[in-house]
């Protein structure tokens, strides 16, 4: 149920190193995305590093390259707004067929934080500021931390 996020448990090794990456559209949305990405690690001592791509759509690549490079895991952040075109149709399509391909080739965990919403509205519901029911960039974090 939204608004409800299970109690996980966590427990990630010593020296685990998550990469958080978020896309570069609306910055206001990414940045507590972030943050919220970001407490999760804190809160369980992990180290972390932030990157950056241009969009949504370039998340699943920048994912396995992260993996790829040494990272134990990622969490990926981003916000794709509906429109008046099919657009948002592929790019939701294809960023969550890619990240589902990048950690069952990888065999490690990519916490998915991006956020899919019909408006500006619902976003904002979602990123753990004040008045938001949700924070997803936290809720991503803890699922990848959960799964290492």
């Amino acid at each position: 149920m939204a608004g409800s996020a299970p109690l996980v448990k966590v427990a990630p090794k010593a020296g685990t190193k998550v990469a958080i990456i978020s896309a570069s559209w609306h910055m206001d949305i990414c940045d507590a995305l972030i943050a919220g990405a970001v407490k999760a690690m804190d809160e369980h001592n992990v180290a972390y590093e932030v990157r950056y791509v241009p969009g949504s759509f370039e998340l699943p690549l920048a994912a396995q390259q992260a993996l790829d490079g040494g990272f134990d895991a990622t969490v990926v952040l981003g916000l794709v707004l509906r429109g008046e075109t099919p657009h948002f149709d592929y790019v939701c399509d294809g960023v969550t067929q890619g990240v589902m391909d990048v950690q069952l080739s990888r065999s490690k965990p990519v916490g998915f934080g991006v956020l899919m919403c019909n408006d500006m509205d619902q976003a904002l519901a979602r990123i753990g500021t004040p008045g938001s029911k949700e924070d997803k960039g936290y809720d991503a974090g803890i699922a990848a931390l959960a799964l290492l």
